[in-house]
């Protein structure tokens, strides 16, 4: 894949979410809101696969306003609010129908870094700034508007591959899903090993 080259549709429409969950690392989320243009590297991300999974939204074919997106095809923005107040920011994958989705769950600042601390309402950089789905998605400027938004042709969410060799992916089980039983055991949760930009370390 060519340098700084968009995302498209057919890399999300990947049927392994699991599989997607890795390549996406290392992958650039850039966001044109308010004016204010930001980058920054997905460096943590967790897989959920469709009906077939406990833990996510859509298990056994739940088909609600709030999962409506899930069923799009690869490629759209899923966001939804968590306790009522956090945004989460997902990429859905696979193909219309499936509602698989990928939960993007800390990421490292590139561009535009003053305005990500102004809108955490913080100093100081550093990965507590952006270390969790909650953190990343307030410094990026992404809310609910943007849920359902088509990625691969939207100008104010995208994403892009700046080349990023990752190395090393840990591996280890996903993040307050202990409701999922076995599902919960899954190691579905991957992240750039090494990188000091990640919510929460094995």
């Amino acid at each position: 894949m060519l340098q700084n080259k968009r995302l498209e549709r057919s890399i999300f429409q990947n049927p392994d979410v699991v599989d997607l969950a890795q390549r996406l690392l290392g992958k650039v989320i850039c966001t044109k809101i308010d004016g204010f243009y930001c980058e920054a590297m997905i460096t943590e991300t967790e897989a959920y696969a469709g009906e077939n999974d406990k833990a996510c939204h859509a298990y056994l074919g739940k088909f609600t306003k709030r999962t409506a997106t899930m069923y799009k095809e690869g490629g759209h923005a899923y966001i939804y609010l968590c306790y009522g107040i956090h945004h989460l920011f997902n990429i859905v994958s696979n193909v219309k129908g499936k509602a698989d989705a990928v939960l993007i769950r800390s990421v490292e600042p590139l561009l535009g870094i003053e305005t990500m601390l102004r809108r955490r309402k913080v100093i100081k950089n550093g990965p507590k700034v952006y270390a969790g789905p909650a953190k990343l998605s307030q410094a990026l400027g992404i809310d609910k508007s943007l849920n359902g938004v088509d990625l691969v042709n939207s100008e104010n969410i995208y994403l892009i591959d700046k080349g990023k060799v990752v190395g090393d992916i840990v591996k280890t089980t996903r993040i307050g899903i202990d409701y999922a039983g076995e599902d919960a055991l899954l190691a579905w949760r991957f992240y750039i090993s090494g990188n000091k930009y990640v919510s929460k370390y094995i």
